[in-house]
């Protein structure tokens, strides 16, 4: 298994209380969970040896590994047969360099012990994860896994929404205080733009969170529900406040377009 070494980013054996032990893909063919165990295999999509091992080792048919390896895809809830399931997620992207309405995918496969992730580019949802496993306050379970990692996801939208809004408000304050400001145009195509992709991409991911609340697994916590509403209902406002962020840009240029022409 050393072949699939650079493929396999990650590989957490959790404990069932807070904490996780790390493993090497050479450990993966003689695992052997305890009861309260569960796994988690965190992969790099790009890397031939991922593809590989999902094909050939990770015992999933064809059709979900087709599905985990598609090019392009939308974030979506599939479940499978014997309680399992697949799930694909989207994520504000902050690498560097990268616009952050660019979003990141996450791709995953669950049942009840084992959780099986798949990203092309880096997420720093799955940094914050083992962070808390070494703090030995992470995911018991797979489906805590599951609930940690959307989480993670959505606090970055909410991060990156405050500063849409605060950079709409510096020119809102520049538009009030001053007849003769003139806001920055470009900016404001730019926030637009911006607002305009992230609804795009997190509605469906809105609805994603409400058929999990509808649709629940057997193997989920008994609480599970009420998260992924809470998620769900964080969701439903920050489209809102997208929409109200594009409103606001349209506002701005409009009283720009007004000054221009009063001159």
């Amino acid at each position: 298994m050393q072949a699939y070494d650079s493929a396999l980013l990650h590989a957490f054996v959790l404990d069932g209380q807070g904490g996780a032990r790390s493993i090497c893909a050479a450990e993966l063919d003689d695992l052997q969970l305890r009861e309260w165990e569960s796994l988690w295999l965190h992969w790099d999509r790009g890397q031939p040896q991922a593809q590989r091992w999902l094909r050939e080792n990770s015992g999933l048919d064809e059709f979900s590994c087709n599905l985990l390896l598609e090019e392009n895809t939308r974030p979506r809830l599939l479940p499978l047969p014997d309680d399992e399931l697949l799930l694909f997620l989207r994520g504000v992207n902050r690498n560097p360099g990268a616009e952050p309405e660019d979003m990141v995918s996450v791709r995953i496969f669950a049942d009840a012990r084992r959780v099986i992730s798949l990203r092309l580019r880096p997420l720093r949802a799955t940094e914050a994860l083992i962070a808390d496993f070494e703090a030995g306050r992470g995911p018991k379970s797979a489906s805590e896994l599951l609930l940690d990692l959307a989480r993670y996801l959505t606090d970055r939208v909410d991060d990156l929404i405050t500063e849409l809004s605060e950079a709409l408000d510096e020119e809102e304050d520049g538009l009030d205080a001053d007849e003769r400001y003139r806001p920055d145009h470009s900016l404001m195509l730019q926030l637009r733009r911006r607002a305009a992709a992230l609804r795009r991409f997190l509605s469906p991911q809105r609805d994603l969170y409400a058929q999990l609340v509808r649709n629940r697994q057997v193997w989920f916590m008994e609480d599970d529900e009420d998260y992924w509403n809470e998620l769900n209902n964080r969701l439903t406002r920050y489209l809102e406040e997208l929409e109200l962020i594009r409103e606001r840009a349209n506002l701005v240029l409009e009283a720009e377009s007004r000054r221009l022409i009063e001159r």
